[in-house]
């Protein structure tokens, strides 16, 4: 596209955004433009990662069922919720937290499983757990059958990475690169790597990813950035590699505390940013129509029964994404001015009151909707449309807890419809993100008895040699829009599409219905090597396309 070309488009944009909504009759009232000689970044396939903490029902009953339990596993672990993860070609999966990480002895997580001790979960005293939930058990008096070992082999068994975020808070530094060896070290060459191999692996994990602490402005220690800023230096100071390129990946700011970053990257100086390869940055969405609050409990509603304004305000939130990628990586380049260093969003999703959990020990447990699904579409065409900027993100969390993508208890088990984003969403993974602008009227609604808006459509392209992933969200509660798709420097050969949608925004699976939100196919109308398709209410698209 031409510069004024561009511009013209551009201004068009501008025009529409301001305009008042088309009738609902209207044909191809909205436009995209793939910029195919437009190229950002490849998609790092670490931006589709995951997040398992000691918190809950996620490691007790979601993941680990234990060996010896009547519900399938492999080696312990559930085994659907290791065929359904391993189908999404999930990259990397964060553990063991949170803020469970900065009370975490990884020594209580190795040895036989019957000898390991019993310790007081970090959240035994939230006040957020159900008042039904049992008082004794797993969820808050952690058994520790589930360690390093069984955490690298969930990996395995699904193709990804792991990613351990390490005790700052409460274990010393010689701890945390005692951890590094007993993970790395050669079969043989140490006593931790002894007693790796009787633990069952011989052979050195190769854990790359390491956190430094986490959320060390709360939870992980209460620090200000200059104190954290010299205890990541310490911590990180000639950890030994064993022939693993390791990627340390900081404690970063609450949302947007550009202080944070700044203060800390000014204190790191030359040696701490140097060891940095990542740095965290936590987004949570919630109901910011009633009114954002830093009470993590207050500022919340209920996950099922929302209204439209709240529909539309968790989008709106999930959008600040954009601004907080943008405004802290500036900041990271007034010290790192090549920016060799990543923005990690290892913690993100939708946070909703207590009330819907799967089971009363599933604590921030919540139930998902086609709502759901449309905030992790658009979260994730954000990150790729930032590609150069964002080199790993984790969905928060795997499974019963937040914005999960299963949901699981005993031998029941479902997919959220936030799981099917991620299937769908994977052919990104690895491809080149283009370029790519959208025209369409706005979205508006009422934001407190004020007038508000949000995209009408918004997306990502991304291309592996001749075929183009391009992936489009309508949000809009009331009008489909039908899209001219501009494929600038190229044409389509062939089109298939999957969607997913539902005819009530409110719809969610469950145990007893699991199949009430899941995608299908739809057809593409192809003329001339152009492209017009319907995106329809509520709804989450990829396009398929075959380049010619």
């Amino acid at each position: 596209m031409s510069l004024t070309t561009r511009r013209s488009f551009l201004a068009a944009t501008a025009a529409a955004a301001t305009a008042v909504p088309a009738a609902r009759s209207q044909t191809r009232e909205a436009r995209v433009e793939v910029l195919l000689g437009e190229p950002i970044a490849p998609i790092a396939p670490e931006i589709y990662g995951h997040f398992v903490e000691h918190l809950g029902g996620v490691v007790y009953d979601g993941v680990w069922v234990g060996e010896n339990s009547k519900i399938p596993n492999v080696g312990g672990i559930r085994k659907q919720l290791v065929e359904a993860l391993a189908r999404t070609k999930p990259s990397v999966i964060r553990w063991p937290g949170g803020c469970f990480a900065d009370q975490y002895d990884w020594r209580d997580g190795i040895g036989p499983r019957g000898q390991r001790p019993k310790r007081t979960n970090f959240w035994v005293d939230s006040s957020s757990w159900p008042k039904n939930a049992a008082r004794t058990g797993a969820h808050l008096f952690d058994p520790n059958t589930f360690g390093t070992i069984e955490f690298a082999r969930l990996c395995r068994l699904t193709n990804s990475q792991p990613y351990i975020a390490a005790n700052l808070r409460s274990l010393p530094a010689q701890d945390f690169w005692r951890w590094v060896e007993y993970c790395n070290s050669p079969a043989g060459s140490t006593t931790n790597a002894e007693l790796r191999a009787r633990d069952g692996e011989a052979a050195p994990l190769n854990v790359r990813y390491w956190g430094v602490g986490n959320e060390s402005w709360g939870c992980g220690g209460n620090f200000a950035p200059e104190e954290y800023a010299v205890e990541f230096r310490r911590y990180s100071a000639w950890v030994p590699s064993y022939g693993q390129q390791l990627a340390f990946i900081g404690s970063g700011p609450n949302g947007g505390d550009l202080n944070w970053t700044r203060k800390f990257f000014e204190k790191a100086g030359r040696l701490g940013i140097g060891a940095l390869w990542g740095w965290g940055l936590h987004h949570y969405s919630w109901n910011a129509s009633s009114g954002r609050t830093t009470d993590w409990v207050q500022g919340k509603r209920d996950a099922l029964n929302f209204d439209n304004e709240q529909y539309h305000e968790i989008l709106k939130e999930g959008q600040r994404v954009e601004t907080l990628i943008t405004s802290h990586w500036d900041v990271m380049g007034e010290f790192d001015r090549q920016h060799r260093v990543k923005i990690a969003i290892d913690e993100w999703g939708a946070w909703y009151a207590p009330g819907t959990e799967p089971f009363p020990e599933a604590l921030i447990g919540q139930q998902n909707t086609m709502r759901d699904a449309i905030l992790a579409a658009q979260s994730l065409d954000t990150f790729h449309r930032h590609a150069e900027k964002v080199g790993m993100a984790n969905i928060a969390q795997l499974v019963n807890c937040l914005q999960s993508l299963f949901l699981a208890h005993e031998d029941r088990f479902c997919l959220t419809p936030t799981y099917h984003v991620f299937d769908m969403y994977s052919p990104h993974q690895g491809a080149e993100s283009i370029r790519t602008l959208f025209l369409c009227p706005p979205v508006r609604y009422e934001r407190a008895g004020q007038p508000a808006s949000l995209p009408g459509l918004s997306g990502s392209a991304s291309r592996k040699g001749n075929q183009l992933t391009l992936t489009v969200t309508n949000p809009s509660l009331t009008d489909a829009r039908e899209a001219d798709i501009n494929l600038q420097g190229a044409r389509a050969q062939s089109a298939k599409a999957t969607l997913l949608t539902a005819p009530d925004v409110h719809a969610h699976n469950t145990f007893a219905n699991p199949n009430a939100v899941q995608p299908k196919s739809q057809s593409v109308l192809l003329q001339s090597g152009r492209l017009i398709h319907n995106f329809p209410v509520a709804s989450v698209t990829r396009l398929d396309i075959t380049l010619a």
